[in-house]
Parts: C-alpha cells; structure tokens; sequence
C-alpha cells in the first residue's frame, strides 16, 4: 500500500471517531487512567486517513488523533459513488471483503468500516468483516483494501488498450475447452 503525500490544507475534511478505549496503568498508589482513540478523516471523495491518539482526557485524545490522521491521508480509485472492482483487506487477523453496489444500494458495511467508507465518501457498497472484531485492525484491513484498488483507466493504459476499445474476457471453462481441442 503505498501512498503519496497529500496536502491537507486546502480539502475540507470530516472527521469522526471510531472508538474510544480507557486505559489504565497500575502504579504504586493505585491506577492512572488515560484514553486512546481511534479517528478517521476524509474528504468525501476518495480520500481518507486514519489516527491514534493518546492522552489523559478524552478531548485531547481526539484531538491528537486528528492531527495524526491528516498527516497520514492517501487516496485510492472510486468511481460514481463505489469503488471499482471487488477487493479484499487485511490486516492481522482481520480480513475485510469489499464488493461495489449499484447506486441507490447504500451503504451496508458495520462498525469500524462503516465509518471509514462514510468519510470517504463511498455511498454505495457491500462490505463484510471477518475474523478478529478489533477496531485498530479492522481500520487498518479497510484502508489496505482501499489502498489496493486499481483504476480501470490506469489499467487499460498500461495494458496498451484505448479507453473505447472493448475488453475481451475468456472464461477458464472456454480456455480450457481450447486446451483440450488442441
């Protein structure tokens, strides 16, 4: 997944908070309490990035989360609200499938990918969890899958096809039926 340096000065981005975890360290007098969370900001046309802060009131988790996160943006390929292809991130122990949907289909995603496909800017998509429910995880699946997709006008030029020029595709029943022909 790599990523170009995107400038965020001049997007205007949302940001939203994915998760909120109360951590605490035992010391000799008794337990110090801090919080992390867990932010994603995006611009509502394909671009997103995602945060973690760490402080001892929540506001300030949130804050140093965000700062975090526009530092930390990359774009991938969409295309009139969907992504392109069907992909799959991952992550850890996590594993997140994303299938684009025809427009009016909404977004069907759950928790942690939900909130990253709203940000982004993604209206009409299938996505589906698996494995390890972590929220960190699943974050980091979702943007590896984002991060994966091609552009299919990228593609045909870099297979020296035209953009008008139709794509054949043979099927491996029929490739194999060939084989067996021959």
């Amino acid at each position: 997944m790599k990523t170009e340096r995107i400038d965020f000065e001049g997007l205007n981005l949302k940001d939203k908070v994915v998760y909120i975890n109360r951590v605490a360290k035992v010391v000799k007098g008794g337990r110090r309490f801090s919080f992390s969370a867990l932010v994603v900001v995006g611009s509502g046309d394909g671009i997103v990035g995602v945060g973690k802060g760490k402080a001892s009131e929540v506001p300030e988790a949130i804050r140093k989360a965000v700062e975090q996160a526009k530092k930390r943006l990359m774009r991938f390929a969409m295309k009139e609200g969907t992504i392109t292809h069907r992909i799959t991130g991952r992550y850890g122990s996590n594993s997140v499938i994303m299938n684009p949907a025809p427009k009016g289909t909404g977004l069907i995603a759950g928790g942690a990918v939900r909130a990253v496909l709203e940000v982004a800017g993604i209206r009409d998509i299938v996505a589906k969890s698996l494995g390890s429910h972590n929220p960190f995880n699943t974050v980091k699946a979702t943007l590896d899958g984002l991060g994966s997709l091609k552009d299919p006008d990228v593609v045909l030029k870099l297979r020296g096809k035209a953009e008008g020029e139709p794509v054949v595709v043979v099927a491996a029943e029929e490739e194999s039926e060939q084989e067996v022909k021959s």
